[in-house]
């Protein structure tokens, strides 16, 4: 899937990638950077995810003011345990909505630990804060606020209003 955010046809320039070798990491940066993003985060983790972990380091080639610049992330740096990829595994959909309720619900554990981390990624690449620590706080006060909660179910009521409209 590393054609989606190179041919995106809305010119977005501002992204957090995940790609599935953390040698594609820089590459994709540079690429990214030709295109004309402003700000990127490219990532894979050392677990094999396409995304920030909590397992370990992630590869970061992170594309700002027409540069690149490569580094690791480790959840410990933003107050973060370290867990096991099971603990962010959900067997079903049924485990994966009950996950989902516990992590708008800021139920502390691994599976809200890795949205902050994340989130907080895309909230510093999007320009609303100046670092990614400051991301990850942003990320965790929407979803201790409760925040986070109110934009899902009114997200959730308009597409099953969608659904009603076209059903009819």
């Amino acid at each position: 899937n590393l054609l989606g955010p190179l041919t995106n046809p809305a010119g977005v320039k501002r992204f957090v990638i995940g790609v599935f070798s953390d040698e594609l990491c820089r590459p994709i940066a540079e690429v990214m950077k030709q295109l004309g993003a402003e700000h990127v985060m490219v990532v894979h983790s050392k677990d094999g995810l396409d995304e920030i972990t909590l397992t370990g380091k992630t590869a970061v080639a992170e594309v700002r003011d027409g540069w690149v610049r490569e580094y690791e992330i480790d959840p410990c740096d933003y107050g973060f345990a370290y867990c096991d990829a099971a603990d962010l595994y959900a067997a079903n959909t049924a485990e994966a909505a009950a996950c989902l309720q516990a992590v708008l619900a800021n139920t502390p554990g691994p599976a809200r630990d890795i949205v902050c981390l994340n989130a907080g990624a895309a909230i510093y690449v999007a320009g609303c804060v100046p670092n990614l620590a400051a991301g990850i706080e942003q990320a965790k006060n929407m979803l201790s606020s409760g925040a986070a909660a109110q934009k899902f179910a009114a997200y959730r009521n308009w597409t099953q209003q969608q659904t009603e409209h076209v059903a009819s």
